[in-house]
C-alpha cells in the first residue's frame, strides 16, 4: 500500500516526509510534514464547567478534558477526600467522571488532577443537586375516528430553579410545530 508506520516517536522524527511513486511511465512525489507534541495538562481552553447540576437519584458525568501530551493519568478529588471506582463512582479512560444515583451528600467541590511526564494541572467545579424531573400526568392510549381530533396531555413536575420544555414525537421523531401547525397544535398551560 505504501503506507508507513512509525512507533514509539520522539523529537528526533519531526520534518518533512515524502513519498515516491514511480513505474516506468514515470514518478510522482507528495510531501507531509510530522510534528511530534508535548505538553504538560493545560485547562486553558477546555475549563471545567464552574457549576454542575445532577438530578437526585439521577447519573451525572462530569467533563475533565485538558490539552496535553502524551495523554495524562486522571484522579479526582471531592474536596480533600480521593476518590477510586466504586459502586456509584467510575473514572473513565478519557478523564471524565461518572456518578450514579446521586443523593445531597454529593453536592460540592469536584477537582480533575491530570499529569503526564511533562508536568501536572487540575481544574474544580462545583456540583449541585436538584430535584428530578418527574411525568405526573402520561398520555393516555386515544382511539379516535378517522376525521376527528384528539387530545393528549402530558404534565411534569421539575425543581423550579430550572426551565421545562416539553418535546412531543411521533414514532421516534420530534414532531415540529412550526412546519405541521396545520395539523399539531401546542397548548402550554401554566
Amino acid at each position: 500500500k505504501g503506507e508507513l508506520r512509525m512507533q514509539g516517536l520522539t523529537f528526533d522524527d519531526a520534518g518533512m516526509y515524502q513519498c515516491i511513486a514511480e513505474n516506468m511511465h514515470g514518478i510522482i512525489y507528495a510531501n507531509a510534514e510530522l510534528k511530534i507534541v508535548a505538553s504538560p495538562p493545560t485547562f486553558e481552553l477546555n475549563p471545567m464547567k464552574k457549576k454542575i447540576l445532577a438530578a437526585k437519584g439521577g447519573r451525572v458525568i462530569i467533563e475533565c478534558k485538558p490539552k496535553a501530551a502524551p495523554k495524562p493519568k486522571f484522579s479526582w478529588s471531592k474536596g480533600t477526600e480521593l476518590l477510586v471506582n466504586g459502586s456509584r463512582i467510575r473514572i473513565w479512560d478519557d478523564g471524565s467522571l461518572e456518578i450514579i444515583n446521586v443523593t445531597k451528600l454529593d453536592e460540592g467541590r469536584y477537582t480533575c488532577f491530570a499529569e503526564n511526564n511533562r508536568g501536572k494541572a487540575n481544574s474544580t467545579g462545583v456540583l449541585e443537586m436538584t430535584e428530578a424531573t418527574k411525568i405526573t400526568l402520561a398520555p393516555l392510549n386515544v382511539d379516535v375516528t378517522v376525521g376527528e381530533n384528539a387530545t393528549m396531555q402530558c404534565i411534569a413536575s421539575h425543581d423550579p430553579t430550572l426551565d421545562l420544555t416539553f418535546i412531543w414525537s411521533l414514532n421516534g421523531f420530534a414532531i415540529d410545530f412550526e412546519k405541521e401547525h396545520e395539523h399539531y397544535e401546542r397548548n402550554v398551560m401554566v
